[in-house]
Parts: C-alpha cells; structure tokens; sequence
C-alpha cells in the first residue's frame, strides 16, 4: 500500500485539504475508487449499516448511488486533532420519482499513519426539498472552486 497524504498530524491546512480530497471522490461516484481512501479493514458506521472492509465499501457505495441520482456534495472542515478529523456536509439528490433531498450530516474520520481512513462514522439525516430549493447546481463531478461551501450558503 503507498501512503495518501496529507499524513497525521493534521494541521488546520492539511485536515481542510483532506476534507475537499474526500468531497471529489465522493463526487465523482467511482465506488471502487473512493475505496482506496480507506484501509482494508476501515469500519464505518454510516447512518444504520455496520460494516468493515473495502468490498463492503464497495457494495454499500454502489448501493447508495444507484438509488441517489444527480448526487452532489459539500463537506466543511469542522475540527481535527492527531490522526482524526470532523467534517460536516450536506448533499443533494432526487430518487427515481423526481423527489429531491437533502441530506445533513457529519462524519468523524480516524486515520492509520499512511493517511488512510482507518473508522468512519456517519450520522445524517435527509430532509425532501423541492427542485426550486436546490442549491448545488454545479455540472456532476467535483464542485467548482468557485462554487459556494456550507458556510456561504448558510447551511
């Protein structure tokens, strides 16, 4: 395995820069990309599911995009320290009727000293949204530099 900087410690600089590292994979939908972040054992809790390992990782990521379309992401930076960081996002999606969400939550990342994702542990709540409520409006794929974060939207 090769090392995936930024490497712990973080530093305010280096936790944000990892953060937005996170938001482009996730935003580009490779499941088996976005896996390689994590360690082979990585255990997460995301929402309800319980599971550990790269294949899981896999699976549960194929799952949530298969049913979550036109998915964009926004994480913030919210705290660091050593080999862990807190970030809070919001994304936004519709379902296979045309009914929009958007999903609030937070994460609490733990890394190994390679920089790879070692626990994740998600709690995110959605709330149905109407299409003119949407708020990320950017081409799929990673969000403009330009394009407003979390803070500067107020949410």
């Amino acid at each position: 395995m090769t090392d995936r900087p930024p490497l712990p410690p973080f530093t305010a600089e280096t936790a944000a820069q990892k953060a937005r590292m996170a938001e482009d994979a996730w935003n580009g939908r490779d499941p088996e990309r976005v896996s390689l972040a994590y360690t082979p054992d990585s255990v997460w809790r995301n929402r309800s599911e319980f599971f550990t390992g790269r294949a899981a990782i896999v699976a549960f990521l194929e799952r949530k995009w298969a049913r979550e379309l036109d998915y964009r992401l926004i994480k913030e930076l919210w705290t660091f320290g050593g080999d862990r960081i807190a970030v809070r996002f919001a994304y936004e999606w519709h379902d296979a009727d045309g009914r929009w969400y958007r999903a609030y939550g937070n994460e609490n990342w733990e890394f190994d000293a390679r920089g790879l994702m070692r626990r994740r542990i998600a709690s995110i709540n959605d709330l149905p949204i109407t299409e003119s409520e949407r708020k990320f409006h950017w081409p799929l794929g990673r969000r403009p530099d330009d394009h407003p974060g979390l803070s500067d939207l107020g949410l």
